[in-house]
Order: C-alpha cells, then structure tokens, then sequence
C-alpha cells in the first residue's frame, strides 16, 4: 500500500485484526489441525521432560543441560504463543484477534524467538569452551557464568523489541485490518500502519539482521576452532566423542538459523507470503516438536537418565502392584 493509499484509508481506529491463515487450503483444515494438535501436544509434553529430567538428575546439572532446559522454556513459549491462535483458525469460522491480543502476541513470540537466537550463540561458545578448553571450562563456566549469559540474551532481546516498539509508538492502524498469516506477525502487521513504514522496516530489518548474524558468526567462528581441535586429537573415538557433543546443537541452530534468515534477513516482497508462512511454521511448530527428540536420541547421557528414570517408575509400580 502506497502513502496516498494510506491516507485515503478510513481514520477509524482498528480494534481487532482479521487472519487469513491458510485460506488457500480449506480443503486442508481438518487433516492439518489434526497434524497440528499431535504435534503441539507432544512438543509441550517433549520439552516439559527435558526440562523435569534436566531438573531432577543430577548427571545434567552442568552449564550444556542448563542452556538446554532454558531452551526447551523458549520452545514452550514460542508453540503456545502461536499454535492455539493457529488451531483455533483451522477449526472454528473465528478469525479474527483483538489489538490488543495481537500487540501481546507478536510481542512474545518475538521476545522469545530473539532469545532463542541469542543463546543458540551462546550454547556454542559453550562447546568451544568444553572441547577446546576443558581444563578451565568448570572454572570459566560458573553457574553465576552461565546464569549472566543466559539473563545477556533476554535483556538483548527486550532491547531490540523497545527499540522497534519506539520507531512503531503514535503510528495508527486504521484499516485495513487484514493480516494474510496465521498469527499477528511482524512483517504483514507493519504493513497495515496507516503512515510510512520505510524507516520502520529498515530498522526492524537491521535489527533481525544484527542478531542473526551475530549469533551465527559467533557459533561458525566457534566451530571452526572445534574443527581444528577436534581433527588434532590423536584416536578416532575421541573425536567421535568430542563431535557427538556438538552434533545436537549444531542440528538445532541450523534449522533455526536457517528459517529465521529466510524470513527475516532478506529483502522485502523477495518472496511470496505462502513461503514465509511455511518457514514460520517451521520456526513455530516443527523445530520446537524437533529438539527434545535431537537432544534424546543422539545424547548418551540424556538416554541413560530417561531410561534410568522409566527403570525407577517401572520398579515403584511392580512393588505398589
């Protein structure tokens, strides 16, 4: 929409928003709600085990499962704040979020997916401290260590989201109220203020930019110094072992790196809205479902305190049995 467009909109203030979810694939709801729901239930039910067994074991009380269980929070986070608002489109005829609802909602998805971004870097400077520098990684990695780094990412992104909100302050949305997603996401929402966006767009932009691409120069810089490392180490079966630590991790920061550049760190209108829909459902509902089964099945030690633990509710029920 064009400045002049703008200014020939209705003045009346908008007090909900109208989402057009996946209009396209009304044939689809059902299945896709089903789809959805199952996934939804199990990544809420897949972190909350992470996160309880992180909580009670005490082989998982270190600095990695420490960022691991804050991650598994993240991903709880992200999932709630949009997949509810997502079923309910795909099941009911009401499309439609209050202002104010939509303001909350892509507030914390945002609050949570720039944290999420930011202590995947973090998690990575982690590894290198643990595979490049073990002899010092108990003393440098202190919990008051990990702790500061952890609150470092949620004040950098409460800070990034009160300079967008300072850019956005006293700017109207007055029509027209229709946001083509499935949730009130940054990108459309902008594009209904009834002013112009160019600079708003631009700092949002350099903003998503900055923090990408700062946590992923910071975790590529960290492992290539695990590269280098982990291929001097003498035997095979230690660089096995040392790779097997990072293989997770680096699963996880691809998948999300990698959808939150294509939607975020790229020129707008490169691509169609239907593609950001896909990746953001790859952000919001496929990643989050993904990491506790990355984290469980190629992690040793969490398969061992899943499997000791299921061994402890087995006994407890033959004996009361």
């Amino acid at each position: 929409m064009t400045i002049n467009d703008r200014e020939n909109v209705s003045r009346t203030i908008v007090t909900e928003f109208v989402l057009l979810g996946f209009s396209n694939l009304q044939e689809m709801e059902l299945p896709l709600f089903v789809l959805f729901l199952t996934m939804y239930m199990l990544t809420i039910i897949g972190n909350a085990l992470v996160i309880l067994l992180i909580h009670l074991d005490s082989r998982l009380h270190t600095p990695m499962y420490y960022f691991l269980s804050n991650l598994s929070w993240l991903e709880i986070i992200i999932t709630t704040t949009v997949t509810p608002k997502l079923l309910s489109l795909l099941i009911s005829k009401t499309n439609t979020i209050s202002a104010f609802g939509c303001i909350v909602q892509v507030t914390m998805y945002f609050l949570a997916g720039v944290t999420e971004v930011l202590l995947l870097g973090a998690m990575s400077v982690d590894r290198y401290l643990a595979i490049c520098n073990p002899l010092r990684y108990t003393a440098i990695m202190s919990n008051q260590v990990c702790m500061l780094m952890m609150l470092s990412c949620w004040l950098g992104s409460i800070l990034c989201i009160v300079i967008s909100a300072i850019f956005k302050s006293g700017l109207p949305y007055c029509g027209p109220n229709v946001i083509d997603h499935f949730f009130c996401e940054r990108i459309p929402l902008t594009n209904l203020i009834c002013a112009d966006t160019t600079l708003i767009q631009l700092v949002e932009f350099i903003l998503a930019s900055f923090v990408l691409l700062t946590s992923v120069s910071v975790t590529t810089v960290s492992y290539l110094f695990i590269i280098i490392t982990v291929m001097r180490m003498p035997s095979a079966e230690s660089r096995k072992k040392a790779f097997s630590t990072c293989s997770s991790h680096i699963t996880v920061a691809s998948l999300y790196y990698g959808s939150s550049m294509f939607i975020y760190v790229r020129p707008a209108g490169s691509t169609s809205m239907d593609f950001n829909k896909v990746a953001t459902v790859l952000n919001t509902v496929v990643t989050p479902l993904l990491n506790p089964i990355i984290y469980s099945f190629r992690n040793k030690v969490v398969k061992d305190v899943m499997s000791d633990a299921v061994k402890r509710i087995g006994d407890k029920l033959v004996l009361r049995v």
